[in-house]
């Protein structure tokens, strides 16, 4: 399509003679004035004046005459065309026919321009008749143009392809298993959960920067841009930025739409329960990603082109596109904001701060709307105050969780999954974490001075380790507490074990041990032999009572028999009894498992073989010697394989294995 055509093209005239040298210091005069962008007035005042040093410009009254005869001509030939077309579209019950032929578009612009310069350059003896049918003119090409703008951008709007935009899209997923299952909105039932599946919290996924896709098609942005200039030289900018910015604004809220982004009320995002409201939250951090590195910057291209006229209109138009897109995003994001605070949407939320903190510096840079901008800026603080609130109110559960329900066979607690499982996840929010908690008050860390004195270097800590080192110090006192569910207190300290072994290895075997160190380990492996310690005495220390020399009354050759006995009954009574309730808890960890054996084997072993040793002979060749002396260390030795593995095995089984 041709742009702006500065000759009058439109003329059949041209003509020849003897112009000579007079006519051309006749048209060097006129372009002399022409070009100093006078008034017509003033532009003829100038002429006369000319004529007065120069006699070769005393016909100066002719060349008034022939110009206003010129400017006819040039109006007579545009207005045929711009009425012409005008009413072959009237006649086509508004269809559009510009895009039938390219010649059409080509003509109907260069009449525009005719008319445009002719106004422009009005010189001499203006005529009120040709001003005004110019105008009017003006008038029903620039109906025209707003009309064919408006199609225009309607034809050749591209549809948003999300597929391909995600497939664009790099995501992280990262495996959340809350309570082995789903995360519940509050600390409730624990012992009740079923274990055994697993949920995944996706990441927000990052979006490159050198993405970029067509809005519009690109053949019809030169189009656009030569009807937008016409009407802006016309004075018809803000009809053309009207136009323009409805079409736009139509094609964004569509977008949003394909996008999974609905239009609702805060109170109605308010109402949504938890599952459907974590989708559009999903939804929400991949259409701000999109709206504003792929849609936005788009739209910001397209109006520097069309509108690159007019710094205004550009900025004008950009706004007025873009507003409706973001307020509906920021709408949402606010409902979010200031809704009912839970443990479970901690992660959506910082998701949403991140997306929007991600692209804020673009908005910046192209948003000039203030009140859009306060808008985007309090959101996003919002949603901050949002993250932080929630971080206390996850801390606040597990330091209230209140369940009263003892784990069978001393497993780890479901509270000990979702806590591990939730800081592991904290960890890939780290940063974002680190500048909302910057400037809090830490005076609950007070509590993780130890009792010899040793004060942890907090200073040197960062903002989310400290809180993470409170929160784990808090777990541990809870579970410290719901081990004392168990009545047997050798269970208490498998349920410990179980417990801190399963937090250790959560730490060790994720980023978490480059925010809590090797010390916090290496502190928790220290515990956990201390709890194994303490299992065995609470265990079998009445067991080994039995193998002990005192109370037997002599020595090895003449101890009492009567006695001997009663200490072989007492600890086979003890070891079946244990056999029976141990092999019914359950150590997970194999290594563990296995370390409890050997240090009950190392225990109990040595101290039987030494009594049978000193005893046994006693008993041996007596009458019902087998009722007392019913196992070998070889037979303990085997027993003490089936503790730990969550099978109870009953009485009458350890019996037949032994005869």
């Amino acid at each position: 399509m041709a742009t702006t055509t500065t000759t009058s093209s439109l003329t059949s005239g041209g003509g020849g003679g003897g112009g000579g040298a007079d006519d051309r210091v006749m048209a060097t005069a006129q372009q002399i004035v022409n070009s100093l962008n006078t008034t017509k007035n003033v532009r003829e005042d100038m002429l006369l004046i000319l004529s007065s040093f120069d006699n070769r410009l005393s016909n100066i009254s002719d060349f008034i005459k022939t110009d206003s005869e010129s400017q006819s001509s040039i109006l007579d030939a545009a207005e045929k065309i711009i009425l012409r077309s005008d009413s072959g579209m009237s006649s086509n019950a508004g269809a559009s026919s510009w895009d039938d032929s390219a010649g059409e578009s080509r003509y109907y612009l260069a009449a525009i321009d005719e008319i445009l310069d002719l106004l422009d350059n009005l010189s001499v003896g203006p005529d009120s008749e040709v001003l005004d049918r110019a105008e009017t003119l003006v008038q029903v090409a620039m109906s025209r143009l707003e009309e064919e703008f408006g199609h225009i951008l309607i034809r050749n709007t591209v549809p948003l392809d999300a597929e391909s935009l995600y497939g664009s899209i790099r995501r992280v997923s990262l495996s959340f298993a809350a309570n082995e299952g789903e995360i519940d909105e509050e600390f409730e039932n624990f012992g009740e959960v079923e274990t055994g599946s697993v949920c995944f919290h996706e990441r927000g996924a990052s979006l490159g920067d050198d993405l970029c896709v067509d809005l519009i098609n690109s053949e019809a942005v030169m189009d656009l841009k030569g009807i937008a200039d016409r009407m802006m030289r016309s004075g018809y900018e803000k009809e053309c930025v009207q136009v323009y910015s409805s079409v736009r604004r139509d094609a964004l809220d569509e977008c949003l739409v394909i996008l999974g982004v609905e239009k609702l009320s805060i109170e109605e995002v308010q109402k949504i329960e938890w599952k459907p409201l974590d989708e559009k939250m999903k939804k929400w951090v991949r259409a701000v990603k999109i709206g504003v590195k792929v849609l936005l910057r788009g739209e910001k291209r397209l109006c520097d082109v069309i509108f690159s006229g007019s710094d205004s209109a550009r900025e004008v138009c950009f706004n007025e596109t873009a507003k409706g897109c973001l307020m509906q995003l920021l709408n949402f994001a606010e409902a979010v904001a200031i809704g009912r605070r839970s443990p479970e949407k901690l992660f959506r939320i910082l998701d949403m701060y991140d997306a929007l903190s991600g692209v804020f510096p673009d908005l910046e840079a192209m948003v000039t709307d203030e009140f859009v901008y306060s808008e985007a800026k309090g959101v996003l603080a919002g949603l901050g105050r949002a993250a932080k609130g929630t971080f206390v109110e996850f801390e606040n559960a597990v330091k209230s969780e209140t369940s009263r329900k003892p784990m069978l066979g001393g497993v780890i607690h479901p509270l000990t999954r979702y806590v591990m499982n939730y800081v592991k996840l904290l960890v890939d929010y780290s940063d974002t974490l680190n500048s909302l908690l910057e400037n809090d008050d830490d005076d609950e860390l007070n509590g993780l001075q130890n009792d010899d004195g040793e004060r942890l270097q907090l200073e040197s800590l960062s903002p989310i380790a400290r809180r993470l080192l409170a929160l784990l110090s808090t777990l541990e006192s809870n579970l410290e507490e719901k081990s004392t569910l168990y009545e047997d207190g050798a269970m208490q300290y498998i349920f410990r074990m179980n417990n801190i072994l399963y937090m250790v290895q959560k730490v060790k075997d994720s980023e978490l041990i480059k925010i809590l160190g090797d010390q916090w380990v290496r502190k928790h492996r220290g515990q956990i032999r201390q709890y194994a310690t303490a299992y065995l005495r609470a265990a079998w220390t009445k067991a080994l009572s039995c193998l002990k020399d005192e109370g037997i009354g002599g020595s090895s050759n003449n101890a009492s028999k009567v006695a001997l006995k009663e200490r072989f009954k007492n600890f086979n009574a003890c070891f079946e009894e244990i056999y029976r309730i141990q092999t019914g808890w359950k150590v997970l960890d194999p290594q563990l498992r296995e370390e409890l054996r050997i240090s009950i084997s190392q225990k109990v072993l040595p101290a039987y073989r030494s009594f049978m040793g000193r005893f046994g002979s006693q008993l041996e060749g007596g009458r019902h010697a087998g009722k007392y002396i019913k196992y070998t260390p070889d037979d303990l030795e085997n027993y003490l394989i089936d503790l730990f593995e969550g099978t109870p095995l009953v009485l009458h089984h350890l019996r037949r294995k032994s005869s």
